[in-house]
């Protein structure tokens, strides 16, 4: 399993990600759905729940289920009123599943092209 097509600090090294996680991620209707939705703009549970027309609950569990993956990452929204929330994105481009000579199967996440650090400014946001 790796991630390419460059190192970025934080992303997790071949031996972090976990085949069977991201394969059961990605084989959940929901987790896909959220992903679609995360695509463009990170969204808290609730914009998710209300955008993939699921219950808030279930929206947690399946962003926690993609966040164990390595499929979404978690920042802070930070509110001018002092209220955080957490939000969610999508933190690759390409999924690639192989099944390597030995009969392994192999994962290859290819990172976005961010081009910039605003990827990893948190988010301001009015109430």
């Amino acid at each position: 399993m790796k991630r390419s097509p460059t190192k970025q600090p934080g992303w997790p090294t071949d031996d972090d990600l976990d085949a069977q996680a991201v394969l059961s991620a990605l084989d959940d209707d929901g987790c896909r759905a959220i992903l679609e939705a995360t695509t463009g703009e990170a969204l808290t549970a609730t914009e998710l729940a209300e955008q993939c027309d699921i219950p808030t609950s279930t929206a947690y569990r399946k962003v926690e289920k993609l966040a164990d993956a390595d499929l979404v990452e978690e920042r802070v929204r930070i509110n001018t009123s002092g209220k955080h929330a957490t939000e969610y994105h999508r933190c690759f481009d390409d999924v690639v599943v192989s099944v390597g000579d030995t009969g392994g199967v192999e994962i290859e996440l290819t990172q976005p092209d961010t081009g910039s650090d605003s990827e990893s400014m948190p988010a301001v946001a009015g109430d």
